[in-house]
């Protein structure tokens, strides 16, 4: 299904930056997504495959970035951005990268810190991890914006490593915001 049939079937607005030459290329991440956006249509393709698909969490986003690399600073490893041969950002057009030019780490994930950033399904509180359960923590319960991780095309090296947080309030749409699924499974017969 195209990105088009997705949206004429969600019934979802055109999101902002759909035509502008720099975010078109159906092979680069879908931007300026809100919250919002990102949460309606975990719920639509939950319902559409019968299956539980969200966002993931920060610590989920994380494990999942660090790709068994715990040590490192970057899902590739401890090699800056700037050395490698794609740091995310497509120099010809100034956007974000095609999905998936770099290698995938570990765990077989591409972009996990090159493209955009990515939604996650917790509040944010800059100093939540100072007083949260070590395993497998949720987030704060309540708040006014929403967390992301990953790096950025437009901030190229800033919030690169696996350990970068930032935030924004659920409703807004920028150029350099995307999201990533997550897939709630049964824990029986595991």
């Amino acid at each position: 299904m195209s990105r088009a049939e997705r949206v004429d079937e969600t019934h979802a607005p055109v999101p902002p930056f759909w035509s502008d030459p720099m975010f078109s290329d159906p092979e680069q991440p879908v931007v300026g997504i809100s919250w919002e956006d990102a949460t309606a249509y975990c719920k639509w393709l939950s319902q559409r495959t019968r299956e539980k698909f969200r966002l993931p969490t920060e610590a989920e986003w994380e494990r999942a970035a660090r790709g068994g690399r715990e040590g490192n600073l970057y899902p590739w490893g401890d090699e800056p951005p700037w050395e490698r041969p794609y740091p995310g950002c497509d120099l010809k057009t100034g956007g974000p990268e095609r999905v998936g030019i770099n290698e995938p780490n570990d765990f077989g994930l591409y972009d996990m810190s090159e493209g955009v950033h990515e939604w996650c399904s917790d509040y944010y509180d800059p100093g939540y991890y100072r007083y949260s359960p070590e395993r497998n923590p949720q987030g704060p319960s309540t708040g006014r914006r929403r967390a992301s991780r990953g790096g950025s095309w437009r901030h190229r090296i800033k919030f690169s490593r696996c350990a970068a947080r930032s935030s924004l309030p659920p409703p807004f749409r920028y150029a350099d915001y995307g999201f990533r699924l997550a897939m709630s499974v049964s824990e029986q017969g595991l």
